[in-house]
């Protein structure tokens, strides 16, 4: 497994804890969307099992966004989950050509999430799962947190922990802890498969300048981003 995914291992435990995401008897879909991050929660959760003193299940769900009409190839997660022990579903979605061909949307990538959320939770549930773990790690609500701030003047982030009453499954964000370059470091050294996305606006989005903004400033003003989080854990946002 290597140092590097034992410390994953470590933050996801501590989130676990800290904010009680699982419960004897869960069973868990696990968002897998190809990404470093999807994959070092896969195999984090998977490794937490053996030592957790909890007794849960876990489902990967992978969902195809169809980007440019084209099947993606996700045999190396297909792979991974096998060697895992982890139960593999694989969802082929039109979102990719609704979003891009038919409604030519000017912000493609709310809407995207949008349906892949409501996709996501709908094969959980098809799955027999109460839980649903998405990759989100530390930096993710760091970013999300400032874009709130700067993009709609609110105070606000996505929480550890959303029960989601319409649905009844609660969505659990075990990485929480994580910083990106852990998450980074452990996937490369533990080899993990990556599949890159097909997305046409990867990496020139709104969250990618937030991402460099901040990036700036943690070169400018060491330790910036921790504080950031520290203020959010202390000032009463909801579900933090």
């Amino acid at each position: 497994m290597g140092s590097s995914m034992q410390q994953m291992m470590g933050y996801i435990r501590k989130a676990v804890t800290d904010y009680q995401m699982l419960s004897d008897g869960d069973k868990v879909a696990v968002g897998v969307s190809g990404g470093k991050d999807s994959v070092v929660l896969l195999a984090g959760l998977a490794g937490v099992r053996r030592y957790l003193g909890v007794d849960f299940q876990l489902e990967a769900v992978t969902l195809d966004n169809g980007f440019a009409g084209t099947p993606m190839d996700y045999s190396p997660l297909q792979e991974l989950c096998r060697q895992l022990g982890v139960g593999y579903t694989l969802k082929r979605t039109e979102i990719g050509s609704i979003i891009f061909d038919v409604r030519q949307e000017e912000n493609p990538c709310s809407l995207c999430a949008r349906m892949r959320r409501g996709c996501l939770h709908d094969t959980a549930k098809a799955l027999g799962c109460n839980k649903i773990a998405l990759g989100h790690h530390f930096d993710d609500a760091v970013e999300t947190f400032m874009m709130n701030l700067f993009n709609e003047g609110r105070i606000g982030c996505f929480s550890p922990v959303t029960y989601l009453s319409r649905k009844d499954v609660t969505v659990i964000r075990p990485l929480i802890y994580a910083p990106e370059k852990e998450i980074r470091s452990a996937q490369r050294k533990a080899g993990l498969p990556v599949v890159k996305s097909a997305c046409p606006v990867d990496g020139c989005t709104n969250r990618q300048w937030t991402k460099e903004f901040l990036a700036k400033m943690e070169k400018e003003h060491k330790g910036i981003t921790n504080r950031i989080f520290g203020a959010m854990k202390r000032g009463h946002i909801s579900g933090w």
